[in-house]
């Protein structure tokens, strides 16, 4: 493809069965599994990495470490996420870029792996340059994927994929 190519790709969120064995437990037993929930004060704030949409106020949200990069590689990961207590359906679209990832001034930081979980590429960008950034690093074959975190807090926000 040229340079004025554009690469399908595919935005997932996390899958929403993660939280199923979180929802119904009570404060104390949450803690026990090193998770807490948080009643949604500001929006945005508390962005949903299963439903890729910043909860509403009041909404019911747990915080939780979830392993975003499982393989065998060094760049293994894992790190906390929010997740709205009532996400059932995971975002999953081609060619479309969630809200939680237009947000005015959201800075966040593009990683690219390849095929063995290797990390190819990577840079801190503003929400509005995510679009040339997926065109971008899809231009260069040996990507395979590419994985998104919000900048400050270095949170796990979502998976691209070549589609």
């Amino acid at each position: 493809m040229n340079a004025k190519s554009t690469y399908l790709f595919r935005v997932s969120g996390i899958p929403a069965d993660v939280i199923e064995q979180m929802r119904n437990l009570s404060d104390d037993e949450l803690k026990k599994q090193r998770a807490v929930r948080r009643i949604v004060d500001a929006r945005p704030g508390f962005p949903c990495r299963v439903t890729l949409e910043d909860a509403e106020i009041g909404e019911s949200v747990l915080l939780f470490n979830f392993e975003h990069l499982p393989g065998p590689s060094p760049y293994r990961s894992v790190g906390p996420i929010f997740v709205r207590e009532s996400a059932s359906r995971t975002y999953s679209k081609i060619n479309e870029i969630p809200e939680v990832l237009r947000v005015s001034d959201r800075l966040f930081s593009v990683r690219a792996y390849d095929e063995t979980d290797l990390l190819v590429d990577a840079e801190v960008i503003k929400s509005v340059e995510i679009d040339g950034v997926i065109q971008r690093l899809f231009a260069n074959a040996s990507i395979a994927y590419i994985h998104v975190h919000n900048a400050g807090p270095g949170c796990y926000s979502c998976r691209i994929d070549r589609s």
